[in-house]
Order: C-alpha cells, then structure tokens, then sequence
C-alpha cells in the first residue's frame, strides 16, 4: 500500500546457532501505533534489535519507504528515519542530559532543526529542561526514560520503535508517558511499541502483533485482541 512505512516479510533471526525469531511478517502504515505483545523469551527486544541493524536478519527482510534495509548498518537505518529507544533505556550515564539528548541527532547536519527538537521534546517532557546539566544516570527511572524517549526523537524519525516502555516505572509515570506517545502519534510519528503489559499497549496501539515462542500467531486491532479469551488469559491476567 502506498502509505505503508514498514514491511517486514519472512523475517528470521537469531543470535549465532540459536535461532529466536522464525518468518515474522507485520507492516506498519504511517502515523500507526503497533504494539509487539508477548511473553519474556518470544523475541521482541531481538526483533527490534534486527531492526534497527544491531543483528543480521537469516531469512527475509523489512522494507522501510520502500526500500530494502536488511542487512544495511545500524547508521544507515538511522539515517533512513528509524530510532530506537532500547530496555533499560542505555543513556550515557556520566554526561549531561543536555548531552545524551544531542546525541540522538548525531546524524543531522540541520542546526536550526535540531535546535526547534531540543526546544520540542524539552517542551514535552518539561522536567528534562530543569535537569537538563545534571547526569543522566542520576536521574530517577522515569526520567531516564524519558530523556531515552525524547532522545530518539532528537533524530526526527518517522519510526519510533520503544523496547518496553512502562518497565520498573510507577503508575503514575506510566501514564504520563502513554499521553505523550498519544501526543507524538497525533502529530504523525508512526510508533512500534514493545510493552510487558498488553492493557496499556492496547491502550495505546491501534494494532498488535502477538509473538509466542518467536513466531507471529495474531496480528489484529488491538480492541479485539482485547476482547479474545486466548489473548486475556495469556498476556492479561484475565480467566
């Protein structure tokens, strides 16, 4: 379709002799939020980590705007337009906010856009501008990620792609963080989440590929993926 942003086909993966992700296939449209739902092991970190080009794909690809990006590096994939904000968030934990925030628009040479990003995701998440010359790994959980969030957004991606998102955090920070993926996606920023709870990834996807045991066993909209006994039992805590 021509507002497809990214197709993956057949993709399989793994890590040398171990094989973890097996013909994976989903697309994401632009302006989309998909959500990966699955439990601990069934290969989504290592499927975002194919991705982004950190892991070579063995069998099939993913096309982004049309263009096939297997087996490109992991700078040519930023350069494309896609960003990954990683588990366990991976700041650089000595420098200063202000300074992990650049790096994620290492590969922009736009000056005054980089400087309207800053001023953007500084706007978004107002407590990085009042901690913005303090370390960033003094920072509390929430925080960081939220400098890790608004960090790939410093590279003006048009796909976000969020390894767990509400991991270790607190309700309450959870939530401010589901409204400001609510509010990226607004504004057109397509959005891959990965996410442990599958009601708050409902919540905020329009669709979610469920993954068991690396392989892709359900890709619906998310309302009824909410509603199906199989899904609620597994990944909802519902009987």
């Amino acid at each position: 379709m021509a507002d497809t942003l990214l197709e993956v086909s057949n993709l399989s993966t793994g890590y040398g002799d171990v094989q973890v992700l097996w013909d994976v296939g989903f697309d994401i449209t632009r302006g989309e939020t998909v959500c990966l739902v699955g439990s601990n092991g069934a290969g989504k970190s290592t499927l975002l980590r194919c991705l982004s080009g950190l892991i070579p794909a063995t069998a099939g690809g993913f096309r982004f705007e049309g263009r096939e990006m297997a087996g490109r590096s992991p700078q040519d994939i930023v350069a494309a337009g896609i960003a990954h904000v990683p588990e366990g968030r991976r700041l650089f934990g000595p420098m200063s906010v202000h300074d992990n925030l650049l790096l994620g628009a290492y590969l922009r040479h736009d000056k005054d856009g980089v400087r309207r990003d800053l001023d953007r995701v500084l706007s978004l998440f107002p407590i990085l501008a009042q901690r913005r010359n303090q370390a960033a790994g003094t920072l509390s959980g929430g925080e960081q990620q939220m400098c890790a969030i608004a960090r790939g957004m410093m590279n003006n991606p048009k796909l976000l792609m969020i390894d767990e998102l509400s991991l270790g955090l607190a309700p309450q920070v959870v939530e401010m963080l589901s409204e400001t993926i609510r509010a990226i996606s607004k504004d057109g920023l397509s959005v891959l989440l990965v996410e442990q709870d599958a009601i708050t990834a409902f919540e905020l996807a329009t669709r979610g590929v469920v993954l068991d045991s690396g392989r892709v066993r359900l890709i619906d909209a998310t309302a009824k993926l909410a509603e199906n006994p199989a899904v609620q039992e597994a990944y909802m805590g519902l009987a």
